[in-house]
């Protein structure tokens, strides 16, 4: 491994993600300023149970009617989420546990799922290029970020297995994007993550007391009463 490689995976990264964590910092403490307001109004439900609702509705496809409509554009968000855990993952393993990418079913799997989210990134640029409402509403940072999450994909899907013998082009790339990301994140549209379990939280807490969530399951079969007609 050169000097430079070594430093790309370990100082590199950690003082990348020094500076992320930093950032993220700051953005909680000016976060938790702000003091939510408890409901007022009758309370028809119960908060916990909105609240967990709410935070795991994620995995829950058949709750809303876009991913039950549509199960592909489900399935494509399950395979890109995963795809960015195993790429994140895989920068840990390679300089910190190399011996785990020593196993064949490992292996395969990592670039098995790293190929199918970079190609699922590319479905999702050619659907925001060519589909007018999406162009409408797309920024450069949209376009940004998912070009460099498709190279993400690309670079670790060639990284793993880490055999620096064999070339280290793609693990450069992945290390450069990586500490790049790592960098960049925390001030695009991305970041979404850090304020999803609050957004949730909250959400989930004013529908669960007001009864809107959980949804309650009619009964099954069930049919509003047939009006009789006038004889």
């Amino acid at each position: 491994m050169s000097p430079f490689l070594h430093t790309l995976e370990n100082e590199v990264q950690l003082a990348a993600l020094a500076f992320m964590a930093a950032v993220y910092a700051v953005r909680l403490a000016w976060l938790f300023r702000f003091k939510s307001s408890r409901e007022r109004t009758y309370a028809a439900g119960s908060e916990r149970a909105g609240i967990a609702y709410s935070l795991l509705n994620v995995g829950m496809p058949w709750t809303m009617e876009s991913t039950r409509r549509r199960p592909f554009f489900y399935a494509q968000f399950v395979v890109f989420h995963i795809g960015v855990v195993l790429a994140i993952t895989a920068t840990f393993i390679i300089p910190y546990a190399p011996r785990l990418f020593e196993i064949p079913a490992l292996v395969r799997l990592f670039q098995a799922v790293l190929g199918l989210a970079c190609l699922v990134g590319i479905l999702r640029l050619f659907r925001r290029l060519t589909t007018p409402a999406l162009r409408l509403v797309s920024t450069a940072d949209d376009y940004a970020s998912i070009i460099l999450m498709i190279l993400f994909f690309g670079a670790g899907a060639l990284a793993v297995p880490s055999r620096p013998e064999r070339g280290e082009g793609p693990l450069i790339a992945l290390f450069a994007l990586t500490a790049f990301f790592l960098v960049y994140v925390p001030f695009s549209k991305i970041c979404h993550y850090l304020y999803y379990p609050f957004t949730r939280y909250f959400l989930g807490r004013t529908q669960g007391h007001r009864g809107v969530h959980p949804l309650k399951k009619s009964a099954a079969g069930s049919r509003p009463p047939a009006s009789r007609e006038a004889s």
